[in-house]
């Protein structure tokens, strides 16, 4: 009983501590980012005429920093993903 009422604790620190986390990586992400959200989510919905972003993050993919977006449209079911570059607003 002891072994498992241990584990919970150590899990709930882990829960705790991620959130600091992930925001000072979200911080040092965005500071490094020359493309604000709103500029790269206006580059995205540029190509995909009509549609609405669903979701957008700050990220780093290969190496890259970009603010990927899922982008509905109207009369699709399908979703697009737009990547665009964080430093030089071009669409990966």
């Amino acid at each position: 009983m002891k072994l498992i009422r241990s584990s919970f604790i150590g899990l709930g620190l882990v829960i705790a501590l991620l959130p600091g986390c992930a925001s000072e990586k979200d911080e040092e992400m965005q500071s490094q980012a020359k493309i604000s959200k709103a500029q790269a989510e206006r580059i995205a919905l540029s190509h995909a005429p009509g549609g609405t972003i669903k979701e957008g993050e700050l990220e780093k993919e290969k190496g890259r920093l970009i603010w990927s977006f899922d982008i509905s449209t109207p009369g699709s079911v399908d979703t697009t993903e737009v990547n665009v570059d964080a430093q030089s607003g071009q669409v990966v």
